[in-house]
């Protein structure tokens, strides 16, 4: 399985996230009012919360304000853990989704040989937040994802269709940078971190603001390979 090797990569990769947080701070709660429909991520979690039994342990990567993963994931019975690098977004998930645990960590904190260690997981969620990295972290990231997971755990991931990297864009009256895939070479960097992708759905969505453009959501239910 090839993410033996990228999860101890990120020595060679440089990690920029020069105002990333500080967008997501000073976003807060505009992000659920710009995005009130989340039926795609409420579709994945119902996946979940079917597939696992209460009790299993969840991680929510880039949870934000905790809305709505990381409370319907809690409600079913699921030991919810999120991280999110915005400390504004882990502070109102806290108040939020008080009965789940949230820590401000990057992505890169949980790498193999990292300063944290949160344990193995039965599933990790990640809807948008690996499109936060660019393109030569996001196999990394997935690597490490994939080391978090218990043999078989599941994983759901979604993305924003787009052939990009590390592209500026503003977004809710700030500014972010993002990377994309198209769809064939969103599921080869899937595939070749070590997950089995066993479903697959899209959304065209347009967001209830005029400063973020309409986008294709990419949902993807994957399966840790052995």
């Amino acid at each position: 399985m090839s993410n033996g090797t990228s999860v101890t990569g990120y020595e060679n990769v440089r990690r920029d996230r020069t105002g990333q947080a500080e967008a997501f701070d000073a976003i807060g709660d505009r992000y659920d009012e710009a995005f009130p429909h989340k039926d795609g991520q409420l579709a994945a979690g119902e996946w979940l919360t079917g597939a696992l039994p209460p009790g299993s342990r969840v991680l929510d990567l880039g949870c934000g304000t905790g809305l709505p993963t990381a409370r319907q994931l809690t409600e079913a019975g699921m030991r919810v853990v999120g991280v999110d690098l915005s400390a504004g977004m882990v502070r109102l998930a806290g108040q939020y989704v008080p009965g789940a645990a949230f820590r401000q960590l990057d992505i890169a904190d949980l790498r193999l040989g990292g300063p944290q260690d949160l344990g193995r997981f039965d599933a990790v969620t990640a809807f948008f937040s690996l499109l936060m990295l660019g393109r030569a972290e996001i196999p990394l990231a997935l690597g490490t994802i994939c080391h978090l997971l218990v043999p078989g755990g599941l994983f759901a991931l979604s993305m924003v269709e787009a052939d990009v990297d590390d592209f500026a864009i503003p977004f809710l009256h700030s500014t972010i940078r993002v990377s994309g895939y198209l769809r064939d070479e969103l599921h080869q960097v899937v595939e070749a971190a070590g997950f089995e992708i066993i479903g697959e759905s899209s959304y065209t969505y347009a967001p209830a603001t005029s400063d973020v453009p309409p986008e294709e959501q990419i949902f993807l239910h994957c399966r840790r390979g052995d």
